[in-house]
């Protein structure tokens, strides 16, 4: 069972590296949630096109968009 170091630091066991694909080098998120810690690798290129079908108008400026939300709170 791994144990975490003086410096916070956690040996993940080889067995569940590899059937995470985990290697040496990869980088992976921490979440925490109901007291539970979940890893999660990250993957380059995962949400690539993810909004692709959201029009946009770019004419529209990154001031105005901010205001128009901040008007429409109201």
């Amino acid at each position: 069972m791994p144990k975490v170091s003086s410096k916070r630091q956690i040996t993940i066991p080889i067995e569940q590296c590899n059937e995470a694909h985990i290697k040496a080098g990869d980088i992976v998120e921490t979440f925490i949630y109901n007291n539970q810690i979940t890893i999660v690798k990250k993957t380059l290129g995962a949400a690539k096109g993810l909004l692709s079908h959201i029009k946009y108008n770019s004419k529209v400026t990154d001031e105005q968009s901010l205001q128009d939300a901040l008007e429409s709170r109201h």
